[in-house]
């Protein structure tokens, strides 16, 4: 069976890595950009996700690369504290939860695929442009040349896996009609700056007044010799018909949030300089009526894209790269796996996007603001506990965050590590 994955991002290459430990043997990826470069912020890798690397042999490497976080909590602008919880080992699972950058851990799943599958798996400057399904099963994959030269080449497989994010060229041409990605009005400023640890230096701080937020987290656990450690932090400011709101502006920004302060951590150092940071307004899809058609299905983003609520974008294309391998090893009709695929993650990806949408675990903060804006002495006089534990519990069980689904064995097949890199050992690390 040869499968062909567009996109060489996290879900396409775990893809990749996984059907090859399935024993599908004859895996391509390509992807547009001509060099894999470290780009981007950091990423979030849910527990549930860790185990299914773990199935790789990949833990111990992921773990070596970021931070461990064991604690997240929620503030409002006055640094109050609305909700906190364990997170990861901290929390009753099995695995952790780890923060890295995006272009560190798509570098070291570049090389592994190399490594692993041959370095022409790996095709670079190689832009996936639509397809044609062939009689009798299989499909054509169109791809435009080399960046300039204007040509197009046409590549003959059984499965195609479209991978290749939020403005997928496999989307598109299943679903011509759709147009643009959707957005809420929302601005996001995002980057990574060198600071002093903070809470502890593995926790995930959320603080936000209903119209601005902060998402702050370490890249890593031991400070270097200047004692900083790299931070990723994100801003965001929601759109809003309230007159007199102040508009998402770069000149509102970072001043707005620049005296918030929860415990140790103070916004305005970790973001001096921030002014050149980039911004982007914040993108997710519709919920599709269908992923796969045939030979043709689609993962990540191009199949789900989400608001970024609850860290969960990437931990959901690891989950579904490992759910793709397992169905195509499991069947040997393509299109049978496919559909089986997609019965597994599209419903509960579909339910997940609405429910980011709708802000996910985060809302507890619009709350806070809704009932106590000027602050509150304890937070239970303003929003219930069993209020506060519902929407944590009840987004962890969705997403399949919580201890009892991480801690259950991967549903998606056993596939041995290479040698060296047992599971046990990636369990301990």
């Amino acid at each position: 069976m040869k499968i062909v994955i567009a996109g060489a991002g996290i879900g396409g290459l775990v893809a990749a890595l996984s059907l090859h430990a399935a024993g599908l043997r004859d895996v391509r990826v390509l992807e547009a950009v001509p060099r894999i470069l470290p780009f981007g912020a950091g990423v979030n890798v849910q527990p549930v996700a860790v185990r299914e690397l773990a199935a790789l042999g990949l833990a111990e490497s992921v773990r070596g690369a970021g931070a461990e976080l064991t604690a997240l909590s929620y503030h409002n602008h006055l640094g109050q504290r609305i909700w906190h919880e364990p997170r990861g080992r901290a929390s009753g699972c099995v695995w952790p939860q780890l923060a890295l950058h995006r272009g560190v851990l798509q570098s070291l799943l570049a090389d592994t695929v190399r490594d692993r599958l041959g370095p022409d798996a790996l095709s670079t400057d190689a832009r996936v442009t639509g397809f044609t399904p062939l009689d009798g099963g299989g499909v054509e994959v169109l791809l435009a040349g080399p960046a300039g030269d204007g040509l197009e080449t046409r590549i003959r497989a059984d499965v195609l896996a479209g991978a290749d994010g939020l403005r997928s060229a496999v989307r598109r041409t299943l679903y011509p009609e759709e147009g643009a990605p959707r957005s809420n009005g929302t601005t996001v400023w995002r980057g990574v700056h060198r600071s002093t640890p903070f809470q502890g230096g593995r926790s995930m701080v959320v603080m936000g007044d209903g119209h601005w937020k902060a998402v702050v987290y370490p890249l890593a656990e031991r400070p270097d010799d200047d004692g900083l450690v790299p931070v990723n932090w994100a801003v965001s400011r929601a759109a809003t018909g309230e007159p007199g709101a102040p508009t998402a502006s770069g000149d509102a920004f970072p001043a707005a949030v620049s005296g918030w302060r929860c415990g140790d951590l103070r916004l305005g150092a970790l973001l001096a300089g921030a002014q050149a940071a980039g911004s982007f307004p914040m993108l997710d899809r519709d919920p599709l009526p269908r992923w796969s058609f045939g030979a043709v299905t689609l993962l990540g983003d191009a199949a789900h894209a989400m608001a970024p609520m609850g860290s969960n974008a990437t931990t959901q294309a690891v989950l579904d790269a490992r759910s793709l391998a397992h169905h195509l090893a499991a069947h040997g009709d393509p299109a049978r796996a496919l559909a089986a695929y997609d019965r597994d993650r599209r419903p509960p990806m579909n339910r997940l996007q609405l429910l980011n949408r709708a802000q996910g675990p985060e809302l507890v903060i619009d709350l806070a603001r809704e009932r106590a804006p000027h602050g509150f002495r304890r937070v239970e006089d303003v929003i219930p506990a069993a209020r506060l534990a519902d929407v944590a519990e009840s987004y962890a069980r969705a997403a399949g965050l919580d201890a009892a689904s991480v801690n259950a064995p991967s549903p998606y097949g056993c596939h041995r590590p290479p040698p060296g890199r047992s599971v046990e050992a990636a369990h301990e690390s």
